[in-house]
């Protein structure tokens, strides 16, 4: 399969921004066969984005598998130190870390990705983390659905129809779940992504109605027991705390 010679600009942009995107979301090198059948790419054009990629600092080699380079770095850096988001969430976080004894996270939707912006850890020496950067599909878990319930209708319909393509009544399920957890005001799960973990997860806002993100109190499940509504009450202040900040800017 070759790529057709008449292909809009637009296209080469999207491609390697994909492959970049596909690189950067892995959280490992990734090998060129993996890489092809994650962007479904043929292999001519993967590695030309690549080449590309590598040439501007963006992606590095090493034995025939690639990984985020120091551009990729000085942008993530970048965006640490220019977030308003971040930054405003670190305080309520850690205030909330230190209140509950668990570990907090910011999160965020990427396209079709629930990803974490900011850690703030438990000192607890069992606890739970989600790893800064790293990003799950927007479909199981606290967080994942918090986004999905509080970000506009039509945006939520699209992803559930992306991510669930040809399963109607798994869209239709989620769709009635999504309506509980804004009725809520937050969403609860254990063990959806990671076996053992309870989550509750916040949304923050800028302006009424517009989520930039969410807040996600995670445990070990087993040590949330009789406790959970404590932790829903103190993880619903911490982000009405966040939103009163952002919404002061």
């Amino acid at each position: 399969m070759t790529e057709p010679i008449s292909a809009p600009p637009a296209a080469g942009a999207d491609r390697v921004l994909m492959v970049l995107a596909t690189i950067a979301r892995h959280g490992r090198p990734v090998a060129a066969r993996e890489l092809i059948e994650l962007t479904g790419l043929p292999q001519s054009t993967l590695y030309r984005q690549v080449a590309l990629l590598k040439r501007w600092g963006f992606v590095l080699e090493a034995a025939g598998a690639y990984a985020p380079g120091p551009i990729s770095l000085q942008l993530a850096l970048g965006f640490d130190h220019a977030s308003h988001l971040v930054q405003e969430a670190r305080i309520g976080m850690g205030r909330l870390v230190a209140e509950s004894g668990e570990s907090v996270g910011l999160v965020v939707a990427v396209k079709d990705q629930a990803v974490c912006l900011e850690m703030v850890e438990s000192q607890q020496s069992l606890r739970c983390s989600f790893e800064k950067g790293r990003g799950v599909p927007l479909l199981a878990g606290a967080s994942a659905k918090s986004l999905l319930a509080f970000m506009p209708a039509a945006a939520s319909r699209a992803i559930l129809a992306d991510l669930l393509a040809g399963q109607p009544e798994q869209q239709a399920q989620l769709q009635t779940e999504l309506a509980e957890i804004r009725a809520a005001g937050y969403a609860l799960s254990e063990g959806e992504v990671d076996p053992g973990v309870w989550g509750v997860s916040v949304p923050v806002f800028r302006l009424p109605g517009h989520a930039l993100g969410s807040i996600t109190l995670m445990a070990p499940a087993t040590r949330v027991r009789s406790k959970e509504q404590r932790l829903i009450d103190m993880t619903v202040a911490a982000a009405a705390s966040i939103s009163a900040r952002l919404q002061d800017i």
